[in-house]
């Protein structure tokens, strides 16, 4: 069944009309018609807001515990994406972990190029303690780009003084924005989503001038010293394998508690298929076991 399941997905997405590196106004609407396609549950529900003057969508379900928070960063390679694109990933993360989803609408490049959306996922943060949250009921979620944001912003975090959350997962986080890992060449050929010349435009857009190798920007050259809890996702048949892996190796050699997943066969951010991969739901039922796990334990969150 599973085998059927992801022959079937890598066809649709071999042959859908998203091209990540093409005219950035035409694959925004794209993306946003694709991401919106099925539309959410009735039992979800998302609400406009602003936190830290920084605008988010706070997506709710039945089982949401109001005194927990998902800090929620979408993909979208820095440059396509929003947060009501992602509430029906965050709805459910959302469900397994009983915690409401603060999706980050965050700024895109090339308007507003790095290190705007590193800022604005650190405000919402900084809004979210400021309003009295404590930073272990909090935590970071994200999906490519924002995969690699939410480990962009816990560095951030950490280098501004803030304590961390309780827990962070990624899902196939684009941690390298160089794209120089070995998987952008080794796994070309069987990822139906991505490509490294894409990503290398889109990290033109994002980064400009600055040097890729910034910590900020691609955390797998970051000091990941003291950062809360990492659970990381990442499909085999995907260029960003290498992203996903480098990242988890980095955090260990820094003694951060981190755990990695590697799916095997299943595309990138497969867990946005869970209605179509069995592999998908199976994957958010362990990304939300290790968050809960991380508030249950009462794990040391101040970053020391």
């Amino acid at each position: 069944m599973s085998r059927q399941q992801r022959q079937a997905l890598d066809e649709m997405l071999r042959h859908g009309p998203l091209d990540l590196g093409g005219e950035v106004a035409q694959q925004r609407a794209l993306f946003h018609e694709m991401m919106t396609s099925i539309p959410l549950p009735p039992d979800v529900k998302t609400t406009e807001g602003e936190l830290g003057g920084v605008p988010v969508v706070t997506v709710e379900t039945p089982t949401t515990d109001p005194a927990s928070v998902l800090l929620y960063l979408h993909g979208g390679a820095y440059v396509i994406g929003s947060a009501a694109d992602a509430a029906g990933l965050a709805a459910e993360v959302s469900r397994r972990t009983g915690a409401r989803a603060v999706c980050v609408d965050y700024r895109l490049a090339p308007e507003h190029p790095f290190p705007a959306a590193v800022d604005d996922a650190l405000a919402v943060y900084r809004a979210l303690l400021d309003d009295g949250i404590p930073s272990s009921a909090i935590a970071f979620v994200g999906e490519s780009a924002g995969g690699g944001l939410v480990a962009a912003t816990l560095v951030a975090a950490k280098d501004a003084g803030l304590p961390q959350p309780a827990s962070a997962a990624v899902f196939s986080p684009w941690a390298d924005l160089t794209v120089s890992g070995d998987s952008a060449t080794s796994k070309t050929a069987v990822d139906a989503s991505l490509t490294p010349e894409g990503l290398r435009t889109r990290a033109r857009d994002y980064l400009r001038d600055t040097d890729p190798t910034t910590p900020h920007a691609s955390p797998v050259f970051a000091d990941l010293t003291g950062l809360a809890p990492l659970f990381i996702q990442v499909g085999s048949y995907e260029v960003l394998l290498d992203d996903a892996v480098r990242l988890a190796a980095r955090a260990a050699e820094h003694d951060v508690h981190v755990e990695l997943q590697v799916w095997p066969e299943v595309p990138h951010v497969f867990q946005a298929f869970a209605a179509l991969l069995d592999e998908g739901a199976a994957a958010l039922d362990a990304a939300g076991a290790f968050i809960r796990a991380r508030w249950a334990d009462g794990a040391d969150t101040s970053g020391e």
